[in-house]
C-alpha cells in the first residue's frame, strides 16, 4: 500500500512520495525557499515535516499522571514557573506553519496543491494553538511569520475567548477545502481530511464548554449548545464516511487502517517506530524492565462482566474488596483481559504459544518479579517501579524480544469511539440524554458487556449528573493507557480525585490446594511448565513506590491552568502571567 511516512527527525532526509521514489531536501529550518515553494513535491515534503512536529506518537507512560499506571508524577512544587514541565509554548512550529501558508500563497504551485497545503496548514495551526490554550489559556495568536526587523515582537496575550474563536476560524476554513475523507487505500492516507477536522472541532468546543474554562458556570453556559452542534455534525460526518466501531476491542490498534480510525500517525519500520512495546512488555520479553505498569487502583475501576462495579450489591458478580483482590481477573468487563496481563495469565509474547506470564517473587524472571515474600529468599529490585501487572493493550505479541524497538503500529490520534463519547457528553449537557444512552450502549456492546434484562449494559443513570459520571467512567476504561485520563479530570475540574492519593501493586504468592504456601522450588518448576494459573496464588497489596511516598499531591486550583514559562516573560515583558501563578491574566472564559 502506498503511504506517506512522517519522519521523526526535524530534517527530512527521505520522503516516500510514491511507492519507491525518494526526495532529498534541505533542513526545514534552513532551506531554499525559491526551490521549495515553487515545487509541488518539495512543498508537500515541507508540510509532511510539519506533521511530524505537530502530532505525538505512542507514549507508554502517558497515563502516569493519573491513577491508571505507576509513577510518582505529582509532588509539591513539581509544576512551577521556572522549569519546562507542563509548558506548551510552541511558537517555533507556529512560525513554520505561518511561513508555509504565506509562501504557498505566493509561490507557483499548482492551484490544487495550494488549496490542499493551505488547508492542512490552517488545521495544523489550530491544532498547535489548541494545545497551548489547553495548557495556559489565552496566548498570542500570531497568524503571520514575524520579521524581527519589521514586526513588533513584544506581543500581548489574546484572551482565551479570542483564541477559541481564531482556532474555530482556522478549522472552518480548513474544513471548507479539505478532502471529505481520505481512504485507507489512498497514497494520501495519513494526511488530514475534513472528517478528522470536523471531529477535532467538536473536541475543541467540548473543551471550550467545560468546567475548566467556565469555573463559575460549569454546566449551564451557552458553549455547551455550540459544542453539541459541532459534535453532532462530527458524528454524522463520520458515519456518512464509513466510520464504525471495530468489532474486537483488542484489534483497534493491532489491525491498522480499520474503520474506527479517524486520524492516525503512520508508523512503519524502519522509517518510523515507537517505544510502546519496549515500555510495556515484561522485562524478560523486552530490552529492559517495563516502566509503565497498571495499578491496583485502576484494576478496581473496571466494571464486572455485567457492566456494574464490583461492589454494587445489584451486580450478579458482587464482591467485597478483599474478595476482589483474590479473584480480580474473574468476570470482568472483557476490556480488562484485552488491556491488562496479570500473574498467571496467558500472554503469548514473542509467539510463544501457551506462555503464561508470572510476577511472583522467586518464580518469575528477575526483571518481572514484584513482592517481598521472605520464602523466596531473594529481594525484588522492582518494588519502586513494577506493580505485578503489565499493559497488554496494543502490544504486538508477534515481535520477538530482540525486535521490540521495531514496534510500528499506527498511532491513533483520534478514533471513532472518542467522537461518540464527545457527542454523548455534549448531548447529555444539552438535554439529549437519549443520545448519550445510545452512544454508551454501542460502546459497551462492542466491549462484550452483558446487556442485562433491561438492556442497559449495567449503566444506571436517570439524571444528567449520573449520566455525566457514567460517561466519565466509560472514557476511563475505553481509553485506558491512551493518555486521556488526567486531561478528562482536569477539564471537568475533578482533579480532587487524584489529590493526595497513593498507588499499589499486587504481589502473587503461590499456594497449594489447601491454601498453604507452596514450596518455592516446586512453584518455580510448575511455572516454568506454564502449569500455574491465576487461581494458584494468593495476592497481597504493596504501595508503590515501596518507600510509601504519596504519589499524587495536587494544588488543585493551580493545575487547571499551568503557568507561562518565566523565561518567555523575561524575553517579552508584555506577557502577563496567569492568576494563581502570581500574575493578572485570567485564562478562564467567565
Amino acid at each position: 500500500m502506498k503511504r506517506i511516512k512522517y519522519m521523526a527527525a526535524l530534517a527530512i532526509s527521505l520522503f516516500l512520495l510514491n511507492s519507491c521514489n525518494t526526495l532529498d531536501i534541505e533542513n526545514i529550518y534552513s532551506y531554499d525557499a525559491e526551490k521549495v515553494w515553487n515545487d509541488d513535491k518539495l512543498a508537500t515534503a515541507f508540510m509532511t515535516n510539519l506533521y511530524a512536529n505537530t502530532f505525538d506518537n505512542w507514549s507508554a507512560g502517558a497515563d502516569a499522571n493519573s491513577e491508571q499506571i505507576n509513577g510518582i508524577y505529582f509532588y509539591p512544587d513539581r509544576i512551577n514557573t521556572i522549569t519546562s514541565e507542563f509548558k506548551n509554548w510552541n511558537y517555533t512550529n507556529i512560525r513554520l506553519i505561518n511561513e508555509a501558508i504565506e509562501n504557498v500563497e505566493a509561490g507557483t504551485l499548482t492551484a490544487e496543491t495550494k488549496t490542499k497545503l493551505i488547508a492542512e496548514a490552517k488545521f495544523l495551526r489550530a491544532y498547535t494553538y489548541f494545545g497551548m490554550v489547553n495548557y495556559h489559556g489565552g496566548v498570542p495568536y500570531i497568524t503571520k511569520a514575524q520579521d524581527k526587523d519589521v514586526d513588533d515582537l513584544f506581543v500581548t496575550r489574546n484572551t482565551t475567548k479570542e483564541c477559541f474563536d481564531l482556532i474555530i476560524k482556522d478549522l472552518d476554513e480548513a474544513i471548507a477545502t479539505l478532502p471529505n475523507k481520505i481512504s485507507s487505500s489512498s497514497s494520501d492516507y495519513g494526511r488530514i481530511d475534513g472528517t478528522f477536522a470536523q471531529a477535532f472541532k467538536g473536541k475543541v468546543l467540548l473543551y471550550k464548554a467545560s468546567p475548566m474554562f467556565n469555573p463559575n458556570n460549569q454546566w449551564d453556559n451557552a458553549y455547551w449548545q455550540e459544542a453539541y452542534t459541532a459534535n453532532e455534525a462530527a458524528y454524522k460526518k463520520c458515519i456518512d464516511n464509513g466510520s464504525q466501531l471495530v468489532a474486537d476491542y483488542g484489534n483497534i490498534y493491532l489491525v491498522e487502517n480499520g474503520p474506527e480510525v479517524v486520524f492516525a500517525v503512520i508508523n512503519q519500520y524502519p522509517n518510523k517506530t515507537a517505544y510502546w512495546d519496549s515500555g510495556t512488555r515484561p522485562g524478560s520479553e523486552s530490552r529492559g524492565n517495563a516502566w509503565a505498569c497498571p495499578t491496583w487502583e485502576f484494576v478496581t475501576e473496571f466494571p464486572m462482566k455485567d457492566g456494574k462495579q464490583y461492589d454494587d450489591p445489584t451486580s450478579k458478580y458482587n464482591k467485597t474488596t478483599d474478595e476482589l483482590l483474590q479473584s480480580f481477573w474473574e468476570n470482568r468487563d472483557p476490556r480488562f483481559d484485552k488491556s491488562i496481563a496479570c500473574n498467571g495469565s496467558i500472554y503469548e509474547l514473542s509467539g510463544k504459544t501457551g506462555n503464561r506470564q508470572y510476577s511472583a517473587l522467586g518464580i518469575a524472571h528477575e526483571m518481572d518479579d514484584f513482592g517481598t515474600n521472605p520464602n523466596a529468599k531473594i529481594n525484588s529490585t522492582n518494588l519502586n517501579s513494577a506493580t505485578g501487572l503489565f499493559i497488554r493493550k496494543a502490544v504486538d505479541i508477534t515481535l520477538k524480544q530482540a525486535e521490540v524497538e521495531q514496534y510500528d503500529k499506527d498511532y491513533n490520534v483520534m478514533r471513532f469511539a472518542e467522537v461518540m463519547l464527545n457527542y454523548a457528553e455534549t448531548a447529555n449537557e444539552t438535554g439529549h440524554m437519549d443520545i448519550a444512552w445510545n452512544m454508551l450502549k454501542q460502546i459497551r456492546l462492542r466491549a462484550g458487556i452483558e446487556p442485562g434484562t433491561d438492556g442497559n449494559y449495567g449503566i444506571e443513570a436517570t439524571t444528567k449528573e449520573e449520566m455525566r459520571e457514567a460517561i466519565l467512567q466509560e472514557r476511563n476504561i475505553e481509553f485506558c493507557f491512551e493518555g486521556k485520563r488526567f486531561w478528562d479530570l482536569r477539564r471537568l475540574r475533578k482533579l480532587d480525585r487524584l489529590n493526595n492519593t497513593t498507588k499499589h501493586g499486587i504481589e502473587a504468592i503461590a499456594i497449594n490446594s489447601d491454601a498453604t504456601e507452596m514450596d518455592i522450588t516446586t512453584a518455580k518448576s510448575k511455572a516454568d511448565a506454564n502449569q500455574l494459573t491465576e487461581d494458584d496464588f494468593r495476592y497481597v497489596l504493596h504501595q508503590i513506590p515501596f518507600s510509601g511516598v504519596k504519589v499524587n499531591t495536587l494544588p488543585e486550583d493551580k493545575y487547571y491552568f499551568f503557568p507561562i514559562y518565566q523565561t518567555s516573560i523575561d524575553k517579552n515583558n508584555n506577557l502577563e502571567q496567569n492568576i494563581n501563578w502570581g500574575g493578572t491574566f485570567n485564562p478562564a472564559l467567565d
